[in-house]
């Protein structure tokens, strides 16, 4: 646990309790759509055959749309049909999750992602990515070791009392990720949140989403569904 206790880097990028304003940055989808073209009519004696390969050719416009997103990134697909939610997708850093709908992309420094609750300044998601040499998150230790090493260090100020309410491992296609829960009390809040933690593409990522503790009952499902949507693949 020495390297992730004493990275300068995750200290200084990671920091996050709540956000200020900032300027929203809108998302951009790339239109797909499908032509076809009718035949000329046919003569009576070949009528029957041309409209079968019609349609054949009508039904492969309709579904081709279908297969071309399925290929594109099949988390992709998935986290728009998630009702209340809308899918973030970076194929850059190689990562894609959900977050729930209404929240506001803010621009935090340090931070790959941010979005958030504009009235609920608590209730928010962020995603730090940074370099690492390790292969695997448990070369860092077991879930409950990060989990600590991660709380004290840079997901909660150190005036702030934190408990770890679970640590636990979860294999995802094959790729090993550590989810905890935790509780940061601070002398006039206290907040609930869940992190994810993996390793890939040579980068060690942290998602992390919460809310004010007096809303939890009320956020923890969702906040749930984030945390379980976080996904990482190769780039």
């Amino acid at each position: 646990m020495t390297s992730l206790q004493n990275s300068p880097t995750l200290h200084r990028t990671m920091l996050h309790n709540s956000f200020p304003q900032h300027a929203t940055r809108s998302s951009r989808r790339d239109a797909i759509s499908f032509i076809v073209k009718a035949a000329q009519e046919p003569s009576a004696s070949l009528a029957s055959q041309d409209r079968q390969r019609r349609r054949q050719v009508i039904a492969f416009g309709t579904t081709a749309p279908l297969v071309f997103l399925f290929n594109q990134h099949s988390n992709s697909f998935a986290a728009e049909n998630k009702k209340g939610f809308l899918p973030v997708l970076d194929k850059k850093d190689g990562y894609s999750f959900l977050y729930p709908f209404g929240w506001q992309e803010v621009v935090i420094e340090g931070q790959d992602k941010v979005f958030k609750d504009v009235i609920e300044p608590l209730e928010n998601v962020s995603v730090n990515v940074i370099p690492t040499g390790k292969q695997d998150i448990t070369e860092f230790g077991s879930p409950q070791e990060v989990a600590e090493t991660l709380i004290k260090k840079v997901l909660a100020p150190p005036n702030q009392k934190t408990k770890i309410v679970e640590a636990k491992e979860q294999d995802v296609e094959g790729k090993k990720y550590y989810q905890f829960e935790f509780i940061a009390k601070a002398p006039n809040y206290t907040r609930h949140a869940l992190s994810t933690v993996s390793i890939g593409n040579g980068k060690f990522y942290t998602l992390t989403t919460g809310a004010n503790e007096r809303r939890w009952d009320k956020m923890k499902d969702r906040l749930q569904t984030v945390i379980e949507s976080f996904k990482i693949f190769d780039v």
